[in-house]
């Protein structure tokens, strides 16, 4: 099976409300969020579900460390 390929417009659908998935884009890698307790709704700490938060997770206190729990889902082409 080909790995799913997202882009900009792709990834915003799946932003966590109104029953959607919550995914977001980490160097080019998309993955769920939709089960962590942390990104209820689509919204953590100011980040919105839906988007490249790349730069966003560089700045934050736990770096990449986090990626490794989440479901990796495909690719982001942007």
């Amino acid at each position: 099976m080909a790995e799913k390929s997202f882009t900009k417009d792709q990834l915003a659908q799946f932003d966590g409300k109104d029953g959607h998935q919550a995914y977001v884009a980490i160097d080019n890698l998309v993955y769920d969020v939709s089960n962590v307790d942390l990104w209820k709704d689509g919204r953590h700490h100011g980040q919105l579900a839906g988007k490249d938060l790349t730069s966003a997770l560089k700045r934050s206190p736990h770096k990449d460390k986090v990626l490794g729990d989440l479901p990796e889902v495909g690719k982001y082409v942007g």
